[in-house]
């Protein structure tokens, strides 16, 4: 079997490239954030922290909040059809604007 080539930011070159006007210090409003479970939340990385990021593939997904795990919450997201379970930071996650 073939070994997998490169790392986990491998082709993210503009997926993980923040604006030229948002680049700087991070919030610490954002880093404190908090959520309430079955809330929903969009997956949005800060470059800048690496730590409690989530797989560069689920970029830009809209999930379910399920629970706290230390600083970092469990979000339930749908990979097609099957649903997963991934460990995030809040700073990594933004609060969803539904319209009803």
């Amino acid at each position: 079997m073939a070994q997998r080539i490169g790392k986990f930011r491998r082709k993210t070159r503009s997926k993980l490239k923040k604006s030229i006007k948002t680049r700087g210090k991070i919030s610490i409003n954002n880093y404190l954030q908090s959520f309430k479970p079955e809330e929903k939340v969009l997956l949005k990385a800060e470059p800048a922290v690496q730590k409690g990021m989530y797989f560069p593939r689920f970029h830009g997904k809209v999930g379910v909040v399920k629970g706290k795990q230390g600083n970092c919450y469990k979000v339930e997201i749908k990979d097609f059809k099957k649903p997963k379970l991934i460990v995030v930071h809040p700073i990594h996650l933004r609060k969803c604007q539904t319209q009803n």
